[in-house]
Parts: C-alpha cells; sequence; structure tokens
C-alpha cells in the first residue's frame, strides 16, 4: 500500500478560523467571537489574508523558542498555525530571495503589544539571517537599541506599563545574501509635555527612574542627584513603582546597550548629566517681585538647585538666572527686553526641559545611527519596521492626539491602497479578470487635516503666525469659519443647523468623524504645542554652556547664526515627516501586523468584548476581510491544493502522474463544484465562497475517516494474520524443542543405566586382575628374596679373604666422594648474584675445602666480571677508561673528585657544529673537537676572569674569545708539560708550557672550570695519546705560574666568601695570587 506523506497546514487542527478571509458567516460578532475563542485556546494570532492579528496574552507564552523559529523557518506562509514568526519569515525570505525591499507596519493602541512585536519581528530575523563574528555584532547593535530607545522614550501609562511615547521607524539594511550590515532609525514626535506633567496614575519617562534606583552613591553624587523620588517635582509620586519593573536591573541593562550600540564613556556620562539638569529643572521655582515700573517680575527662590544645574552644564549662573527673568525679543536691528512674570517664568522652565530632553532624544538616536548605520557603499535590501502609536481616542484629546490620529489616517490610508494593489497585481499575474472593490476611501479625512489652503494643520500654522492676539477659541472660530461644512467636521459652534442643538459637544471642542470613530478635541493648547517656542534667551544660555553635547543640542544659540525667521511648527514638521514616511512605505512590498489590546486591566485571561469591538472598528479589519473577500475568498498554488484533497477523486489517489493544474481540475470535476465558485489562475486555484473551502474540508476529513477505518481494517487483518502464524510457528518450535528434550531425557537414561552397568562388570574385573597381580607380584618379591640371598652368601664366601684388607681404604674414598658431591651440589644453589660489587659468597662447609673454596671464590669472581665487561659497548668502555684515569690521577688527591664520579663525561658542551654563532670557529678548526668548554682566564694582573671557549683536538689545545668566536691562542700538545691545581674543591688549574716555545711567549695560562675532572683526565689522555708521554698532573695548594718574564705563586686558603659558594681570585701583589676557596 503506497504511503500517504504527512503535510501540515493552517486548516489542520484549526482552533475556530485561523483566516478571517474563510470566516463565515462575517459580520462584528463572529468575528469577535472568533478571536475570543482562540484567545482562550492561547492562540493570539489570526490572519486576514497576509495581515496578522495580535491580541495581546499579558503573560509568557512557550511559543516564543528556538525550537519555534526553526520549526517556522523558510515555511509557506498558511503552512503552519498563524503566527508573527511566519509573517516575519515571508518578507524576510521575500527581501533575500526575491530582491524586494519590505516593511512591516505594526499598528494597534497603547497597550496592545506593538513594541514586543517589533521585538520579536527582529529578534526572528536576527535568529534566520547568516552568521559570522561581524554579523553577529551589527545585530547585536540593532537589538541592543531597543533597551536605550525604551528607556528613554518609554513610559507607564494607565493603558500599559512599557508604552512607547514616540514612533519609530527602523530601516534594517541588508546585503545580496540577506546578512544585515545595519540600520537607520528614525523617531516621530516624542511626547516631550510627559517630561513636565504626567496624567495621574502614569510615570514620566523610564530613565528618570532607572537613574534614581540603579545608580551607585558614586555617581549619583557626581550628577547631583538624590535617590528619593518625591525630592522631584517631575515626578509623579502616585506611580513612581511599578509592580514587575526592576528599574535598577533596567538601568544596568541600559548602560551594557549602550556601551553594545558604541556609546563611548565620556558620551554616555554626558547624556546621563543632560537628563539630571532636566529632573533639576522642575525644582527651580520662582516668586513675584514688583519693579519701580509697576512691572512684575520673578526671582529664583532657591538658587542651590540653579548651582547645582550650572555646575552640571558649564553654564555661567548668572545667564541662566537672567534667561529665567528676562526676554528679548529683536526685530532687525532693534532689540527689546522684557521682563517674564511668575507664569511666563514657568512657561521658561519647562518649555527648557521639554526641549532639552527632546532634542537629546534626538541626538541618542542620531547617534545610534552612526553606530549601527551599513558601513559598506555595496547595494543594499531594507527591510523597514514601523513600531507607532496606534489610534488614541481618551476622555481629553489634544494636540498630541490630533496629530497621532492623522498619521494613523495617513496610515490607513496607504493600508487600503496597497491592499487592493496587492489584490489586483496577484490577479493580473494570475490572470483572473479584476472586479472594482467598493471601499471607504478616508482621503477626504486626510484632506480635511492636511490640505495646504484649507486644512486644519493650515489653519493652525496660519493663527500662530497671525500678528495680534492669537488664542485657542480664535483658531476654533477660524475652523467654523472654513471647514463648517464639511461633512467629517463637527463643532457647536459651528453655524450648520445640524449641531447648534448637540449638547455633547462642549464650546471649546470641535470633533473630527474618523475612519475608526468620532473622537472630541479640547482646541486648548493647540495654538502653544503647535507654536513650541523656546525663548532665544534659553537658547543662547544652552549654547555657551562648556558641556559640549548641550551646546551641540542648541545650535541656534550661537551669535553669529542668529536666524529672525521662525522655526517651523511642531504640526508642520509632523505633517513633513509622516508624508516622507508614507512616500517610504510606498516603495516597499508592506507587511501588517494589528495589535489588539483584550482588556484595560493588563490582566491574562481577560477578553473584554466591547473594548475588543471598538479596536476593531477603529482599526478596519472589518473592512480589511471584506476587501479580500470581494473577489475571491481563498488561493491556493495548485501542487499543495492536489496534494491535500487528492484522497477525494479516485483518479487522483493515491498519486497524479500529470500536471498539478490538471489534476485539480479532474477533481474539481469529479467532486461537481460550480464553475462560478472557482477560477484557474496560472499556478493558483481561486475559490470565490468561503463554504466551498469548507465544504472540501468536512469531504475531506470524512474521506480521511475513512481512509483511516480501512486502514485500520487492514491493519487489524494483517495484525491478525501476523500474530496467527507466529503462533503457528512458535509452536512448531516448541513441539520440536519438547520431542527432542523427551528423546534426550529417554537416551540421557538408557545411557546412564548402561554406564552403571557397564562400571560393574570393569569393576569386577579390575578386582580379579588385581588379586591375581598381587599374588603374582609377591611370588616374584618370594623369588628375588631368595636369589639375593643366594648370591650374598655366594659372593662373601667368595670375597671374605679379599674384605679386611681394603675395606678403610674404600669407604674413605666413597665418604670423600660423597661429601664433595654433596659440596658442589650446595653450591649450585648458594651462588650469589652476577654483579661485580657483590661480595657475598657461600660460607666453607668443611676445613679441608678451604683452598677449593677460595680458587672458586677467585674463578667465579673473575667470571662474572668478564660476563659484565662483555655488555660494554666501545663507547662504554671508553668512558669508563677515563674514569678509571680519573680514578688513577684524583682519587684521594683532589677533594672536587668525589663529586665528578657519577657526572658522564661529556666533552662537546657547546654546540660548535650546530651553533651557527661559531661558524667562523668551526671553519676554523679541522680536527676532531674532544672537548668544547667555556672556561674563565684568569688576569694576572687583577685576578679578575674573563670567558674563554676551550677546545681540545687530537693535536692541540685552543682558546677561544666566546663572543666573536676568534682564536687566541694555540697551543700544541708537543708544547704542554705539565698540570697543576689544589687539592681543594675549586676548579682553578694552571696549563704549564715548554719554555722557549712559540706558544709560552706570554706565559701559562690559568683557568676555572666547572668540568676540572674530565678536562685535565681527558688532556692527559691525549697527550699520551699523542706524544707517548705521561703529562705531569701536580696538586698542590700552592704552585708557581709564569706569567710573561714574571713566576707568580698561586695560593689556595680557605675562607667564608660573600659570593657563596664560588671560588674567588684576588692578586695580594705581584708575586701571589691568593684563591680563597668556601
Amino acid at each position: 500500500m503506497a504511503k500517504m506523506e504527512v503535510k501540515t497546514s493552517l486548516l489542520d487542527d484549526m482552533i475556530g478560523v485561523g483566516d478571517m478571509v474563510l470566516l463565515e458567516p462575517l459580520n462584528e460578532d463572529s468575528f469577535i467571537n472568533n478571536l475570543k475563542k482562540r484567545f482562550d485556546h492561547n492562540e493570539v494570532y489570526t490572519y486576514i489574508g497576509s495581515v496578522v492579528i495580535s491580541i495581546n496574552p499579558y503573560r509568557s507564552l512557550p511559543i516564543y523558542t528556538p525550537e519555534k523559529v526553526e520549526e517556522y523557518r523558510n515555511r509557506n506562509f498558511y503552512e503552519l498555525s498563524p503566527h508573527i514568526f511566519a509573517l516575519s519569515d515571508e518578507a524576510y525570505r521575500s527581501l533575500r530571495d526575491q530582491d524586494k525591499d519590505q516593511c512591516i507596519l505594526i499598528t494597534g493602541e497603547s497597550g496592545a503589544g506593538k513594541t514586543e512585536a517589533s521585538k520579536l519581528v527582529m529578534s526572528y530575523v536576527a535568529a534566520v539571517c547568516g552568521k559570522g563574528a561581524e554579523v553577529n555584532q551589527v545585530k547585536e547593535q540593532l537589538l541592543q537599541s531597543n533597551p536605550v530607545l525604551e528607556a528613554f522614550g518609554n513610559a507607564k501609562t494607565v493603558r500599559n506599563d512599557n508604552s512607547s511615547r514616540f514612533g519609530k521607524y527602523m530601516d534594517i539594511e541588508f546585503d545580496f545574501k540577506g546578512d544585515p550590515l545595519g540600520g537607520v532609525i528614525s523617531n516621530y514626535l516624542l511626547e516631550k509635555s510627559r517630561v513636565v506633567k504626567q496624567p495621574r496614575g502614569e510615570r514620566n519617562f523610564h530613565i528618570f527612574y532607572q537613574i534614581l534606583s540603579g545608580a551607585s552613591e558614586e555617581f549619583l553624587c557626581k550628577l547631583k542627584l538624590e535617590r528619593d523620588f518625591s525630592r522631584y517635582n517631575y515626578l509623579g509620586l502616585d506611580s513612581a513603582r511599578v509592580n514587575g519593573v526592576d528599574d535598577a536591573s533596567n538601568f544596568r541593562t541600559v548602560r551594557n546597550a549602550m556601551q553594545i550600540v558604541g556609546f563611548m564613556d565620556h558620551e554616555t556620562q554626558s547624556v546621563f548629566e543632560v537628563v539630571a539638569a532636566v529632573l533639576k529643572l522642575g525644582n527651580i521655582e520662582f516668586k513675584p517681585e514688583s519693579r519701580a515700573n509697576g512691572l512684575d517680575e520673578s526671582k529664583i527662590k532657591d538658587k542651590n538647585e540653579l548651582k547645582e544645574i550650572c555646575e552640571l552644564t558649564g553654564i555661567d549662573q548668572s545667564v541662566l538666572e537672567r534667561a529665567f527673568s528676562f526676554r528679548t525679543v529683536e526685530a532687525k536691528q532693534e532689540k527689546v527686553s522684557t521682563t517674564l512674570n511668575v507664569a511666563q517664568a514657568y512657561y521658561a522652565r519647562d518649555a527648557l526641559a521639554k526641549n532639552l530632553y527632546s532634542r537629546l532624544f534626538s541626538w541618542l538616536v542620531t547617534r545610534i545611527n552612526e553606530s549601527i548605520k551599513a558601513q559598506t557603499k555595496v547595494r543594499k535590501k531594507v527591510m523597514g519596521v514601523l513600531d507607532i502609536y496606534g489610534f488614541e481616542i481618551f476622555e481629553d484629546n489634544s494636540f498630541e492626539q490630533f496629530i497621532i490620529n492623522y498619521c494613523n489616517e495617513k496610515l490607513q490610508q496607504i493600508f487600503i491602497e496597497l491592499t487592493l494593489k496587492e489584490e489586483q497585481e496577484e490577479y493580473i499575474r494570475e490572470g483572473i479578470e479584476w472586479t472594482h472593490i467598493e471601499y471607504f476611501n478616508n482621503a477626504i479625512i486626510c484632506d480635511l487635516i492636511e490640505n495646504n489652503q484649507t486644512g486644519i494643520l493650515a489653519m493652525l500654522d496660519e493663527e500662530c503666525l497671525r500678528p495680534g492676539t492669537v488664542t485657542d477659541d480664535t483658531f476654533l472660530e477660524k475652523l467654523n469659519q472654513v471647514c463648517a461644512t464639511h461633512q467629517h467636521f463637527e463643532s457647536r459652534m459651528s453655524k450648520c443647523s445640524r449641531f447648534l442643538n448637540d449638547t455633547s459637544l462642549p464650546h471649546s471642542c470641535f470633533r473630527i468623524q474618523h475612519y475608526a470613530g468620532k473622537v472630541l478635541y479640547q482646541v486648548e493648547g493647540f495654538v502653544d504645542k503647535n507654536n513650541d517656542l523656546l525663548y532665544r534667551d534659553l537658547s543662547q544660555a544652552m549654547w555657551k554652556a562648556n558641556h559640549s553635547l548641550i551646546k551641540a543640542l542648541f545650535p541656534e544659540g550661537n551669535p553669529a547664526k542668529i536666524n529672525l525667521k521662525r522655526p517651523p511648527t511642531a504640526g508642520s514638521q509632523f505633517k513633513a515627516s509622516v508624508a516622507t514616511l508614507m512616500k517610504n512605505l510606498q516603495t516597499k512590498n508592506p507587511n501588517y501586523i494589528r495589535c489588539i489590546k483584550p482588556n484595560d486591566k493588563k490582566a491574562a485571561h481577560i477578553f473584554n468584548e466591547a473594548l475588543v469591538c471598538h479596536q476593531i472598528r477603529y482599526l478596519g479589519l472589518l473592512e480589511n476581510v471584506r476587501v479580500r473577500r470581494a473577489g475571491y475568498a481563498f488561493r491556493q498554488p495548485y501542487e499543495p491544493c492536489l496534494e491535500r484533497y487528492k484522497m477525494l477523486c479516485k483518479q487522483t489517489w493515491p498519486h497524479w502522474r500529470g500536471p498539478a493544474r490538471a489534476g485539480v481540475e479532474v477533481l474539481f470535476n469529479e467532486l461537481r463544484i460550480p464553475e462560478e465558485e472557482f477560477s484557474f489562475g496560472r499556478s493558483k486555484i481561486f475559490i470565490r465562497n468561503p463554504r466551498t473551502l469548507f465544504k472540501l474540508e468536512d469531504l475531506r476529513k470524512q474521506r480521511l475517516e475513512d481512509l483511516a477505518t480501512l486502514i485500520g481494517k487492514i491493519y487489524r487483518g494483517w495484525k491478525c494474520r501476523t500474530r496467527f502464524l507466529l503462533m503457528k510457528k512458535c509452536q512448531v518450535v516448541i513441539a520440536s524443542w519438547y520431542r527432542r528434550y523427551a528423546q534426550q531425557k529417554k537416551y540421557q537414561k538408557i545411557k546412564s543405566s548402561a554406564i552403571t552397568v557397564q562400571s560393574y562388570i570393569r569393576g569386577w574385573k579390575a578386582r580379579k586382575l588385581l588379586r591375581e597381580l598381587k599374588h603374582l607380584k609377591r611370588c616374584n618379591e618370594a623369588a628375588t628374596v631368595i636369589a639375593a640371598y643366594w648370591h650374598g652368601t655366594q659372593v662373601r664366601r667368595e670375597y671374605r679373604k679379599f674384605f679386611r684388607a681394603n675395606a678403610g681404604r674404600k669407604i674413605y674414598e666413597f665418604t670423600l666422594q660423597r661429601l664433595m658431591q654433596k659440596y658442589f651440589l650446595e653450591m649450585k644453589n648458594k651462588m650469589p648474584s652476577l654483579s661485580p660489587i657483590d661480595k657475598n659468597w657461600p660460607a666453607r662447609p668443611y676445613l679441608f675445602l678451604d683452598s677449593t673454596h677460595k680458587e672458586l671464590k677467585r674463578i667465579f669472581h673473575l667470571w662474572r666480571c668478564k660476563k659484565y665487561r662483555d655488555q660494554f659497548t666501545d663507547q662504554q668502555k671508553l668512558i669508563y677508561e677515563e674514569k678509571l684515569e680519573a680514578s688513577e690521577l684524583f682519587k684521594d688527591k683532589k677533594a672536587l673528585y668525589p663529586a665528578s664520579v657519577g657526572q658522564p663525561f661529556q666533552g662537546a658542551y657547546l654546540e660548535i657544529s650546530e651553533n651557527p654563532k661559531y661558524k667562523k670557529l668551526k671553519d676554523a678548526v679541522d680536527e676532531k673537537i674532544i672537548i668544547a668548554e667555556v672556561v674563565n682566564k684568569i688576569n694576572r694582573a687583577n685576578g679578575k676572569a674573563a670567558s674563554r671557549i676551550f677546545l681540545l683536538t687530537k693535536n692541540n689545545v685552543l682558546l677561544a674569545d666566546q663572543k666573536s668566536g676568534t682564536i687566541k691562542s694555540e697551543v700544541p700538545l708537543g708544547d704542554v708539560t705539565k698540570v697543576s691545581m689544589s687539592s681543594q674543591n675549586d676548579g682553578f688549574f694552571a696549563v704549564h708550557l715548554k719554555e722557549g716555545s712559540e706558544a709560552a711567549s706570554k706565559g701559562d695560562f690559568l683557568l676555572s672550570s666547572d668540568h676540572l675532572i674530565e678536562m685535565a683526565t681527558k688532556l692527559y689522555r691525549t697527550t699520551l695519546s699523542q706524544t707517548k708521554q705521561k703529562l705531569n698532573i701536580e696538586i698542590s695548594d700552592e704552585f708557581l705560574v709564569q706569567f710573561k718574564q714574571d713566576k707568580v705563586c698561586v695560593k689556595f686558603i680557605q675562607g667564608s666568601q660573600k659570593n657563596g659558594n664560588i671560588p674567588t681570585c684576588k692578586r695580594k701583589n705581584n708575586r701571589l695570587l691568593e684563591v680563597a676557596v668556601p
């Protein structure tokens, strides 16, 4: 039977519906119920086509392990159950294999898990791309940029303990192999107002709490900070501690991440000094004072905080104090200085804190980009990851929510456009007729906000630039005039009669009907937040700082670069950033992750249907499903489709031999599926209605059950037959073994009986034979005894006459012979060892053997000595001969001799032939070198020693310079007359030369050597060999040495030396050299 291949699919073991495109019926309730069902079974990911819906589980799930990464690696998108790894793998493979730039758009409201989703995407890409030291360093830097940006850009909100308060877009750059080269990060609209004020139940940015909790006391002292949170006005106290968040540990993580990314130590120190300065700015308080001209001005209450800030930043205290009290306005060539009242001073303080922190954050992003940017200029592939705020609807919505929702409107617009574009391109690619899809186009809402003439942002900029009194109310009036007739704009002050009776609209608000729902905006603060003004006096004060980082953050404070042009507003800057982002996203292939928050309690296992329904609406998920289902709800390549459903048709089961498309056509014709329910593309089958797919799945499920039943039936039959045959075989084997056993037992019994009978018979025969043999033996013995006695009688009669004359001598010889025989046999067993030094010898047993005993001992010793000598090689014989010669010359004469007995005579202590240092010396000596040793030549003038190389050849004695190898003296052996040395434990010796010889012109040699015994022995033997005359060896503690024309006495004395056990030579006078021997 053919083996069935096991394949996995999105449709296998599906909880609910894994792809919302296949949901039947499609409505809001069924959509939410499907999400809830999957959420309750820990299935937090669901597809809408290629879009991933991610529900925050608020707990750790075992679905992000390295094993899961390998499971989804290089797998088809729909091959396994929905997962964020599937989308990440699809995007990475498209980038690597198809050379398509990718972008991953992660959207959702605060607390929905956008930041964690972006981390999972980056960690998956890092895990599956290439390896190597350089690649791993790039991956580590890209991953470690997250903790740094989270610390400075994230904060605890009522909805999320780690809420991103800025938008982040990261372009990860890859080479042609798919290995990461670097990255570029773009940040959007940091919520800098959080620096000076946080809503109730929320915290400031993480970094403030991390420094105070995790920095050492020494580091806090350098930053002039205290660990107590309550000391700082910018830190809300009601949520200073967060359960499950270890700020101290996170601070160490941030510092380590900054080091990995590439921050230098002084840069890290500068960053934390700026953070400390921002924190201490909140503690500056002002008091009112009246001037003589009647104007109010402000003064700083306590200047200690100001002093510490100036010490941190290197700013002159008087300059910063004046900047908080006065404002200088420049118009053309005129400068007007006005005082600031207390409210204006607090505004200036907060504006400085917000700008200082915001610019620090932008500098951090720029600095990280410098570290992680690609170092090569080769063509790169790009994968963008967008983690940006989701649509926000709060009780009080202000300028920040307005521009955040504007950004989401633009993202929704590009989402719809690119989704439709992707659908249309696939239909055209597959040759399927494209039909127009009706959908809501939010371009009208985008135009309401961003139109250059009548848009809300344009009106806001115009109001900010208008001379005269400008307030939030005048801005609202302008909106009522320009946007009153717009169908998506509502205001109570509008002249349109349909809103006059709407009491839900306050007077200071306006409402916009976004794609995600209606949002009510409070106009209070719109103008100030859009202006985002920082007084020029504060900018110039910051520029004057001796702090390099702060000076770089405020380039406009440079007096040489004063620009009277008004800086761009916050709204126009954000609008330009969003336009750039949209343009960037349109050049890439999009991948979407829609994050949903299941509840507001940040608790696991709770699914709030109303909250999820609200998010589904403003994310436009149902709209997305309808767009995907407007054409064909499901499409699949022919090969996996045929592989999955081939068992439903006899012609395709179990193997189809033709093309996959032909097999699918046969399959669908056999199943009689209406033609309007499917279409054949070039490489895929398109199914219009999910009911058709579910029908196929039901048929497949039923067919698999039938096949399982058939397989079970065949298996059980096979199993029973196999068991029967096995039992039959076992029965035959057991019967044969039993029969053999029974026959063996019967045979053993018969054999035992036969042996018993045989043994009895053999015993009877043996006993009978034994009786006969015993009788015969007794008869023989009796005859022998009788014969012996008879022969004895005959002999005695014959030799009786000779016995008395020779008996004594015979007995003596016999006894002596027996004693000698016993002596030699005992000596054989008592022989000593063959060692020549073994003096043991058995004791003499009888006195008459004394001479024999001694002679045997002498002969045995000579024999074993010969046996020992026969073992020697020629070289060993030579060594022993030299040792014997040394013994005869120096034993009991020279105190140094006993120490030399155990030392082998090596001769060549210097490797003249192998050491390149002595090449010159080797070339100068033609003869074989008998001994080569470094000696000390004693100077007769002062008794000091100089190192020389002593060489002894067959004919000459040579002295050479140790460093250069130059021969200093060469003496024929015939000119050496005597060698003198002391009897003490020293190495001094004198070589006396023949008077009148050429070598004796400079006198005798007085030398010192560590191998005196060996040198003297070899010199003695060599001289005897060459001259046939014995060299005179004089051993005396006082001898004369000829130095040129003078004779000097060398005297050896006993004495303790400063140099330890080293003998020393000292010149006493012109005629005496004294050698002190320890």
